[in-house]
C-alpha cells in the first residue's frame, strides 16, 4: 500500500496496516507525541523515524456533528478552514468523539484516509444508533536542518484554457506545488492555485439550418411564429396526465409548457417535424415529433407508460475454455424503456468501459489464467440499474485433461435376492462421471451460447458380474471419464393449481407467460408446461375465467439441466364484492383474522372512480378486495411471486411481507373494470413487530410480467385513529389503483441467510441415492411474537429444487438473537410429500446431519415433536446466524448471505438437513445405471432401459395373484431380437401386489417391463424378451385372450413351457387395457411412469386411480398357494437376510399405500392441518 494513502473499515478491533508493520488500529490512532511550538528544535520531545527527521501532531480538529448523513471529517475542508495547518501528506491520523473515546472502542464503522480525512456514516450503524461526534488530528513530518532550500515552490503551470463560451467572460486557472514539503510550515506559506478572467473565442455563425421556420436568436432550435401545438397527455388507463412538462429538443431542450389538471398544454412557435419531449414522475421520458399540417396548429396526445427498471431475459452462461482460448458473454435486459447502457464485471470490479464496449456482449480473446472467475453485467436505463446472475469461466490449462478420467464413487443397491457376503451389503459400486461442462471441440465462432455444449462424462465402461440367489446380475461399471456431447435434455414444469383453503381445483384457467397464453389447466387443475431453453425466471400468471379466484403471479423455481418439477400453485379465493356509493367516503379492512384488528384499512374518498377511457365513474360500484394476511400462516404458500424487488444497484433482494391485497372494482352490472386515483393505505402500527421496520414501511405493486415487486409510495406516520379496542396511531400511504391490481405492505430486509437442504431416495442417506428435483419450500416467521390467534404470522415464502448437491434456501436470520427467526421447512417430490428426519423420541445428530451444539441453538423440531399422531412431513428451526468465530458452526447447515457459493459447492460431509422418500414395494435395476432425476445422468449404450433421454415410454402389466399372500411379482427385461442385445439384460422390476380390500384371497400388482422400440441408435427396434415371475410357489392359470392373440399373430413368439412364469416378446405397439397393456410416452421418465401406473391402478386407457382394481385391465393370472416353510425359492433371495428384507418392504409398502392413496388429492402445504392432521 502506498504510504500515502491509507483507507480502513474500522469496526471493534480490526488490524490496519500502514507501510510499517501489522498493529492494532487502537494502537494507530492513539500513539500521541507531546506537540512543540513551530521554529522550536526541542529533539528530546520527537519521535525520531530517520536521523533528520521528526515528527508532530497537529491540533484537533471538528468541523462537522453527526447529524444528516454522518460526521464527515473532510481534509480538503479542514485545509480550508484552517490553512497552513496540515501537512500535504500527513503520516498518520487519530480520531476520537468529543467524549474522548477512540474510533476503534466506540463499536461503530468508520472510514479514513490520509488523502481524503475520516469520515463515518449513520446508515452503516447497527438499527437506532448514529455516529458519534469526532475530532480528528494529523502526525505531520518536522525536518531539522541548518541549511533552507531558496527555492521552496515548483515554477507556475501554464494557464489553463478559458471556461468561456464565445462572447462571454470566464476563468483561467494555474497551478504550483510546495518543494518543502517535509518543511512545510516555514517554506510553503503561499497559494498552490491562481485565477484570472478571460473572455471566450468570438462566436461563430449559427450552424442550425430550419426547413421550416426561422433559428431562435438563442440558435438552438427552429421556431414557427404562426403555428401553435395542441397537446393532451394522459396514463396509461386514460386517465388526464397533469404536470406535464414539456420540451422542444434542440441543442439543449428548453421547457416550453406544463400540462394542466385536465393534462392539456399547448407549445407556441413550434414548428412540424420538430422533436418534443415530454416528462412525468415516475413514467418513463416519451419523445415524440410534432405531426406535420397545412394550417396554423396541430395537435397531438401522448400516453405515459411507466417508468420501470430493466428486467433480465438473458444471463451470461458458465462456460469452460482453455488458456488462449476466446469466449464471448452475453446479457439481455428488456423493459418498456430499453436499455441505454450495460457494464460488466469481473470478480465484483468494474472492466474498463474504453477496452470492452457498453454492449450486452463481452467477448475475452487469448484467455489467461488471470481471467477466469464470475462475470455479471448491469444493465441501465432512465429508471435505474439490473444486475444478471454472474457467470463462472473456467480455464484449463492446455496440457491439462478436460475432464478427471477416473470416476466417483457411486453406488447403487442390488435385488433383495443379490446379498454380497463379501462386502456384507446389498450395495455396488458402478462408479459416476459428474456432468459438469468442459471445453471441448469449439469452432471458432464467438458466440452467446455454444453451439454445442460439451460436458463430463462416462467415455469407458465394463461388464461385472455380480452373484445373485440362483443366477448372475451383469452390471456396467463405469472406469473412466472423458468430455463429451451433453445430454439433450428438455425442461418441463408440471402441477396442479388449487384452491389455498380448500383444495378446490381451478379448472380450465389460463395460464400466460408474459403477455402470452401458454396452457390452460384441466379439470382436476393440473397442468404442464415445456419451458423455453433461454428462460432464466419462469413467471406464470393463473387467471381463472370463471373469477372465482384471484389472479395469482408465480415464480417457478425449474431444473434448468433438464426434467420435470412438480408445483402445487395455491390461489386465493375471491372476496364476495360489497356495493359502494362513489360520491361518499369509503373504508375497506384488510385483515382476515377473526376477533382480532385489522392490518390496514383503505380509505377511497368521492368521486375517485374512473373508467378505463379516463372518464369519471358516478354511480354504485362493486368492490371485492382479496387481503392475504400473514398472521394466518395456512396463506403463505399462496403468496404472490416470490417477493422480491430490485435496488437501486441492480440486485434482486428480499421484502419482508406484512399483507398483500388484490383490488377489483367493477360497475354495478360487473361487465366494466373501473379504476381509482387517490387512494389512501392506513397500516396500525401495533401490527409491526420488527424493531425498524415502522421506518422502513413502503407500499409496492406487483409487475407481472416480471413477478417482482416495484415501489409505490412510502408511509408517514399520521395521527391517533380508533380502533375497535382503543386508540392506536396509523401509518398512512397514497396509491392509485390503475393498471396494477395487486399491493403489498412489505419492507426491504437485509438481515438473511441460506439452509442447506437435501432430499434422499431412503432414509439410508447415502449420497449416491440423493434426490433431484426435489421442491423445498421454506416458509419464513414472524420475530416476535404477539398474535392471539397465532403466535407466530410469517413474513415470507421461498422454494427451491434440489440438484445433485441439494438446495440452499434463503431465509431471514439474526446473530443477535438466535430465536429471532424461525422456518418451517416442507418438501414434496412429484406432489408426494417427503418426511424429515425424526426429532422425538430419538434425537440423533448424526441422522438429522447437523452435529452439536449448533444443533440445538436452531432448535430442530419435526412437526410430530410433541404429538406423534401429527404428520411427519416438515421440521421447523431457529434460523441462527452462524457465528464465524465458531468452529462448529462454519461448516452448515446456515450460511451467511455472502457463502451462496459455499452452501451450493459444500461437501456431502457439511452440516445439512434432511429430507426422505419412504420406500416402497418397488425396486428397480437397470444393468446400465440412470438417475431419473437427472436427465444428464443418461448414457449412449445399448442397454440403456430408456433409449431416448428426450422421450420416454413406460410400459405395465396387470398380474392378478390368487392366494392368501401378498407377494413380489419380477419383471427380467433382456434383449430379444436386436443383434446387439440379444440374450442381454437390460434391468430388472420387482414391486409388491396389493391385497383387494374385498377379495381376501387375491391381490394384483402392476409389473414395469421395458417397451419394445429402437434402440439408442435408431437404427433397428428390438423386441425385449420380457419374463414375469411371482415370488414363491405359483403356477400360471390364464393369460388375457387379446393379448395372447396379439403375441401369436406378431411373430416370433416366445416359448413358455414354465407354468411357474410367463415369458412374451414384449408388443411394439401401444396396447390399451383391454390387453392388460399400459403404455404412456412422456418428456419426463418420473410423469410417464405415474401416469402409466395410475391407469393400471384403474384398468381403464385414458382415467388414474390409487386404488388398485382387481378385476378389470388384467394380463396375466396367477394361483399361488402358501409356501411351506422348508421350501425355498431362487427368487426368495439369500436366507434370512434376502426375506427380512422383503418383509420389511413389504411392511413399509403397506403403510405408504394406505396414505397414497388420498396422497394425491390432499393439499401437500395446507400448513394449518399440520399441527391436527392425523396419520391415516
Amino acid at each position: 500500500m502506498k504510504s500515502g494513502l491509507l483507507a480502513c473499515l474500522l469496526f471493534l478491533e480490526v488490524v490496519c496496516i500502514s507501510g510499517q508493520g501489522s498493529q492494532k488500529q487502537d494502537a494507530v490512532l492513539s500513539q500521541s507525541k507531546r506537540r512543540i511550538r513551530v521554529g522550536k528544535k526541542t529533539v528530546g520531545s520527537l519521535a525520531i523515524i530517520k536521523a533528520d527527521e521528526l515528527q508532530e501532531w497537529t491540533t484537533w480538529f471538528n468541523i462537522d456533528h453527526p447529524g444528516g448523513n454522518g460526521d464527515y471529517e473532510r481534509l480538503d475542508a479542514i485545509r480550508f478552514y484552517y490553512p497552513n495547518r496540515v501537512c500535504q501528506k500527513p503520516l498518520r491520523m487519530e480520531a476520537r468523539t468529543t467524549e474522548w473515546v477512540p474510533a476503534g472502542k466506540t463499536g461503530e464503522v468508520v472510514h479514513y484516509s490520509l488523502t481524503k480525512g475520516f469520515w463515518c456514516i449513520n446508515k452503516e450503524q447497527v438499527e437506532g444508533r448514529n455516529c458519534s461526534n469526532y475530532s480528528v488530528r494529523f502526525l505531520c513530518p518536522v525536518v531539522i536542518a541548518p541549511s533552507v532550500l531558496k527555492e521552496s515552490w515548483s515554477e507556475w503551470s501554464k494557464w489553463s484554457e478559458c471556461s468561456a463560451k464565445c462572447g462571454e467572460s470566464g476563468m483561467q486557472t494555474r497551478r504550483r506545488s510546495c518543494l518543502a514539503e517535509d518543511n512545510w510550515q516555514e517554506h510553503c506559506n503561499g497559494p498552490t492555485e491562481e485565477g484570472r478572467r478571460c473572455t471566450g473565442s468570438s462566436c461563430a455563425a449559427c450552424d442550425i439550418s430550419c426547413p421550416i421556420g426561422q433559428v431562435s436568436a438563442d440558435c438552438s432550435i427552429c421556431v414557427c411564429k404562426n403555428h401553435i401545438l395542441y397537446g393532451i397527455a394522459t396514463l396509461q388507463d386514460g386517465a388526464p396526465a397533469a404536470e406535464v412538462k414539456v420540451y422542444v429538443i434542440g441543442k439543449k431542450p428548453k421547457l416550453e409548457a406544463v400540462s394542466d389538471l385536465q393534462g392539456r398544454f399547448q407549445v407556441e412557435r413550434v414548428c412540424p417535424n420538430s422533436t418534443l419531449q415530454l416528462k412525468l414522475e415516475k413514467y418513463a421520458v416519451i419523445n415524440v415529433k410534432v405531426p406535420l399540417s397545412n394550417g396554423t396548429s396541430s395537435s397531438i396526445k401522448v400516453s405515459f407508460k411507466r417508468k420501470e427498471k430493466p428486467y433480465m431475459v438473458e444471463n451470461p452462461e458458465s462456460k469452460v475454455r482453455r488458456i488462449g482460448q476466446s469466449v464471448t458473454f452475453c446479457c439481455t435486459a428488456e423493459g418498456e424503456s430499453p436499455a441505454e447502457q450495460y457494464l460488466w464485471y469481473h470478480n465484483g470490479t468494474l472492466l474498463n468501459q474504453n477496452t470492452f464496449k457498453q454492449s450486452n456482449q463481452l467477448i475475452l480473446r487469448k484467455l489467461q489464467m488471470n481471467q477466469a472467475g464470475e462475470y455479471y453485467c448491469k444493465a441501465k436505463n432512465e429508471a435505474g440499474f439490473v444486475k444478471s446472475q454472474p457467470a463462472r469461466l473456467t480455464l484449463i490449462a492446455n496440457r491439462d485433461l478436460p475432464c478427471n478420467p477416473n470416476p466417483e464413487y457411486h453406488v447403487i443397491r442390488l435385488p433383495h435376492d443379490c446379498f454380497q457376503t463379501s462386502t456384507n451389503s446389498f450395495y455396488y459400486n458402478v462408479g459416476k462421471c459428474p456432468s459438469s461442462a468442459c471445453p471441448g471441440d469449439l469452432d471458432n465462432g464467438l458466440r452467446c451460447k455454444d453451439t454445442v455444449p460439451y460436458c463430463c462424462g462416462i467415455a469407458k465402461t465394463e461388464v461385472k458380474e455380480i452373484a445373485c440367489q440362483g443366477y448372475t446380475l451383469p452390471v456396467k461399471v463405469a472406469v473412466e471419464c472423458g468430455c463429451q456431447k451433453c445430454t439433450e435434455t428438455k425442461i418441463i414444469v408440471r402441477g396442479r393449481a388449487i384452491a389455498a383453503d380448500t383444495g378446490e381445483p381451478l379448472r380450465f384457467g389460463h395460464i400466460y407467460m408474459g403477455n402470452s397464453r401458454v396452457s390452460m389447466t384441466g379439470y382436476k387443475g393440473t397442468f404442464s408446461i415445456h419451458v423455453p431453453a433461454e428462460t432464466e425466471r419462469l413467471v406464470l400468471t393463473f387467471v381463472d375465467r370463471l373469477q372465482k379466484f384471484v389472479n395469482t403471479t408465480k415464480v417457478l423455481p425449474f431444473n434448468k439441466k433438464g426434467g420435470a418439477v412438480f408445483h402445487d400453485v395455491h390461489v386465493l379465493r375471491k372476496k364476495k364484492p360489497v356495493t359502494l356509493d362513489s360520491t361518499k367516503t369509503n373504508q375497506i379492512s384488510l385483515g382476515e383474522v377473526e376477533n382480532t384488528d385489522p392490518i390496514a384499512e383503505l380509505e377511497i374518498p368521492p368521486n375517485s372512480f374512473y373508467r378505463q377511457n379516463g372518464e369519471a365513474y358516478n354511480g354504485k360500484v362493486k368492490a371485492s378486495v382479496t387481503f392475504l394476511d400473514p398472521r394466518n400462516i395456512s396463506t403463505a404458500t399462496a403468496a404472490q411471486s416470490d417477493l422480491n424487488f430490485v435496488n437501486d444497484e441492480g440486485d434482486t433482494m428480499p421484502l419482508h411481507s406484512y399483507g398483500m391485497f388484490s383490488v377489483d372494482f367493477t360497475d354495478e352490472e360487473a361487465k366494466e373494470s373501473l379504476n381509482a386515483g387517490a387512494v389512501k393505505v392506513y397500516l396500525d402500527s401495533t401490527q409491526v413487530k420488527v424493531p425498524g421496520h415502522l421506518e422502513q414501511m413502503k407500499l409496492w405493486s406487483l409487475n407481472p410480467l416480471t413477478g417482482l415487486w416495484e415501489e409505490e409510495g412510502d408511509f408517514l406516520k399520521k395521527g391517533v385513529r380508533r380502533g375497535k379496542r382503543e386508540e392506536r396511531t396509523f401509518l398512512v400511504g397514497n396509491m392509485e389503483i390503475r393498471e396494477r391490481r395487486l399491493f403489498n405492505l412489505d419492507v426491504p430486509e437485509s438481515r438473511r441467510c441460506y439452509v442447506k437442504v437435501r432430499a434422499y431416495r431412503s432414509e439410508r442417506f447415502l449420497p449416491s441415492e440423493q434426490a433431484e428435483g426435489v421442491v423445498v419450500n421454506l416458509i419464513n416467521m414472524e420475530p416476535v411474537s404477539g398474535f392471539a390467534s397465532n403466535p407466530r404470522a410469517w413474513g415470507r415464502f421461498d422454494s427451491a429444487i434440489t440438484g445433485p448437491n441439494g438446495a440452499c434456501l434463503p431465509a431471514f436470520c439474526d446473530d443477535r438473537n438466535p430465536d429471532a427467526y424461525s422456518a418451517f421447512v416442507t418438501a414434496t417430490l412429484g406432489g408426494e410429500e417427503l418426511e424429515a428426519v425424526e426429532s422425538s423420541p430419538k434425537f440423533n445428530p448424526n441422522i438429522i446431519g447437523v452435529p452439536q451444539p449448533y444443533l440445538n441453538k436452531l432448535n430442530y423440531r419435526r412437526t410430530d415433536h410433541d404429538d406423534p399422531k401429527v404428520k411427519k412431513t416438515a421440521f421447523s428451526i431457529n434460523v441462527a446466524k452462524p457465528n464465524p468465530n465458531a468452529a462448529e458452526e462454519s461448516n452448515g447447515p446456515v450460511y451467511a448471505y455472502d457463502k451462496l457459493r459455499e452452501c451450493e459447492e459444500a461437501p456431502y460431509n457439511a452440516a445439512h438437513f434432511r429430507f426422505y422418500r419412504v420406500e416402497g414395494d418397488r425396486y428397480d435395476y437397470n444393468t446400465v445405471s440412470f438417475d431419473e432425476d437427472d436427465p444428464m445422468s443418461w448414457t449412449a449404450d445399448y442397454l440403456a432401459w430408456w433409449p431416448k433421454p428426450m422421450e420416454y415410454r413406460a410400459c405395465y402389466m396387470k398380474v392378478k395373484i390368487v392366494g392368501p399372500q401378498e407377494i413380489i411379482v419380477r419383471s427380467r427385461n433382456m434383449g430379444g431380437t436386436h443383434p446387439q442385445t440379444v440374450g442381454q439384460l437390460y434391468g430388472i422390476r420387482d414391486v409388491r401386489s396389493i391385497r383387494d380390500m374385498e377379495e381376501p384371497n387375491v391381490s394384483t400388482a402392476c409389473v414395469e417391463f421395458k417397451c419394445s422400440g429402437m434402440l439408442y441408435d435408431q437404427d433397428r427396434v428390438d423386441r425385449t424378451l420380457v419374463k414375469i415371475v411371482p415370488q414363491g410357489s405359483c403356477r400360471r392359470e390364464s393369460i388375457n385372450s387379446m393379448l395372447h392373440e396379439y403375441l401369436v399373430n406378431h411373430l416370433p413368439m416366445a416359448v413358455n413351457n414354465d407354468t411357474n412364469e410367463y415369458t412374451m416378446l414384449a408388443p411394439l405397439d401401444p396396447l390399451g387395457h383391454n390387453y392388460g397393456i399400459y403404455t404412456v410416452t412422456d418428456q419426463d421418465p418420473r410423469t410417464a411412469k405415474e401416469i402409466a401406473l395410475g391407469r393400471c391402478f384403474d384398468g381403464t386407457s385414458d382415467g388414474s386411480s390409487r386404488v388398485m382394481k382387481s378385476t378389470v385391465g388384467v394380463a396375466l393370472n396367477f394361483n399361488c398357494l402358501e409356501k411351506d416353510l422348508g421350501q425355498q425359492s431362487v427368487f426368495r433371495g439369500n436366507g434370512l437376510a434376502a426375506s427380512s428384507v422383503a418383509r420389511e418392504g413389504g411392511r413399509i409398502g403397506r403403510q405408504q399405500r394406505a396414505s397414497r392413496a388420498s396422497s394425491r388429492s390432499r393439499q401437500v402445504s395446507r400448513i394449518t392441518s399440520l399441527p391436527t392432521q392425523r396419520q391415516g
